[in-house]
């Protein structure tokens, strides 16, 4: 069986990847396998420039395929902010309900239609030799007012996608991966990784 490794500890971001690629037959590895890889900083402009930090390095130095992501929340009204930010929009050490609780401050008096806001990905797989390919997926929603749900992670709970009554975090795993912005860019990933095995 062909060996990858997701360039991530996040436990919700394999359980994810690892249910998406499960028919490619393909053994998805994490960061916690590879404690040498150590600290990759993320310090690019964008989300693209981040996922390719990532890959490359990590599959540098483990000699096997890296898939990485970067993703984030843009919300319109902010401008796009938190973006790349996302998981430290609170600070360095912050939590997802720090997070959460920072931007339904900063939004605490924009009125439900202007709370447009839309998760993006941006999935980079790098191989050792220096090929890579790059999707991307976007799921467009709105900010609620207040947290729902205890499923998912990050702003999950504090987003509505367009079309539906409940938050990211009040769906299955498996209704969150039809429409969810990591589900897409991973369906397309999916369609061109076989060009990398």
């Amino acid at each position: 069986m062909k060996k990858a490794v997701l360039a991530t500890k996040n436990k919700g971001k394999l359980k994810e990847l690892q249910e998406l690629l499960r028919e490619l037959d393909i053994e998805i590895l994490s960061l916690d396998d590879f404690p040498e890889v150590g600290k990759i900083v993320e310090d690019g402009k964008s989300f693209f420039e981040n996922a390719m930090k990532k890959a490359k390095a990590v599959s540098e130095k483990t000699g096997l395929l890296a898939i990485a992501d970067d993703s984030g929340l843009e919300v319109d009204a902010l401008h796009g902010k938190p973006g790349i930010y996302s998981a430290r929009f609170a600070g360095e050490d912050a939590t997802d309900a720090k997070n959460n609780e920072k931007l339904l401050l900063e939004m605490k008096d924009i009125p439900i239609e202007k709370r447009g806001a839309q998760f993006r990905c941006v999935i980079v797989a790098y191989r050792p030799d220096g090929k890579w390919i790059k999707t991307e997926g976007i799921c467009r929603g709105t900010i609620t007012t207040e947290p729902r749900g205890e499923k998912g992670f990050g702003y999950d709970p504090i987003f509505l996608p367009e079309g539906l009554d409940k938050t990211m975090a009040e769906l299955s795993m498996e209704e969150k991966n039809k429409i969810s912005h990591r589900g897409k860019a991973l369906a397309e990933l999916k369609k061109e990784i076989k060009e990398l095995l």
